[in-house]
């Protein structure tokens, strides 16, 4: 006999007993990326689950930027780039030709190692890309801007020179603000590439506080050279090597009992 489930009550309660089980919001298969004739990526599997932090480790030339520019498409704006493989983002091919990546782009932020605020008051930073959503109502505006940098943990710093330009705060309040910049278009995920590496201490402090605060309402990937920064605020992390993942584990696993021995000698210090 054969027994078949496809009640839709069962799946519910399956996944509700897997308390582990978190929905994929990136899955990538397979993939291959070329500069030229240089092969950065190779055969990369990997998972971005939803309302988690995924952290990328790894020596610096082994791939991790490049496979965090491959989730928005940023990788392509390198020139000579070929790309093979899978990537999914919420069940859509972002590789397929029909996607729009301005479209993907507004789902997906990204914040980079040097804070890059717009030569622009701090208001018009955050109110930017709503903007170009087309939200011209003031009031809404202004709501979006408040709530942006509420959950950035600035709205008390700049609350009082919000039509001051952008350039006037310190290092780690503009990387805040561009953190406050990509939660103001609502985004599903925001990609991070080293963004603590340019900060001193007690800015990178608030940083990984932002960063565990709003973890429960975006997705996040973050690359890091800094594995206690990936040890304190990732659930999962992903050790990439010579253009290719040598383990991904949860967090806790991979630092605690790595399955692989070059992942133990890198977090130990033995290389890279």
């Amino acid at each position: 006999m054969t027994l078949t489930i496809d009640r839709k009550e069962d799946l519910q309660f399956r996944v509700m007993k897997n308390a582990n089980w978190k929905k994929p919001v990136y899955e990538t298969n397979g993939l291959n990326v070329w500069y030229g004739t240089s092969h950065a990526l190779k055969n990369i599997d990997l998972t971005i689950n939803d309302k988690e932090v995924t952290a990328i480790i790894g020596p610096s030339g082994c791939g991790k930027s490049t496979y965090l520019k491959t989730l928005n498409r940023m990788v392509e704006i390198a020139g000579e780039v070929t790309i093979s493989g899978h990537i999914t983002f919420m069940g859509n091919n972002i590789l397929d030709k029909a996607m729009p990546v301005e479209l993907l782009r507004s789902k997906v932020g990204m914040v980079f190692q040097k804070p890059n605020p717009f030569p622009k008051s701090i208001y018009e930073n955050v109110a930017f890309g709503p903007k170009i959503h087309g939200i011209r109502n003031k009031a809404m505006l202004d709501t979006i801007v408040e709530d942006s940098l509420r959950k950035a943990a600035l709205w008390d710093e700049v609350k009082d020179r919000l039509h001051k330009s952008a350039y006037g705060l310190s290092g780690g309040q503009q990387q805040r603000l561009c953190i406050a910049r990509c939660l103001a278009i609502d985004p599903e995920v925001i990609l991070m590439d080293e963004p603590t590496s340019a900060l001193d201490p007690a800015s990178t402090h608030k940083v990984e506080e932002l960063i565990s605060s709003i973890k429960n309402d975006v997705t996040i990937a973050i690359v890091t050279h800094n594995m206690q920064q990936a040890a304190r605020i990732s659930d999962r992390t992903a050790f990439f090597l010579n253009g290719e993942i040598v383990e991904c584990n949860r967090t806790s696993m991979l630092f605690g009992s790595p399955s692989d021995q070059r992942t133990d000698d890198y977090i130990n210090g033995r290389f890279g």
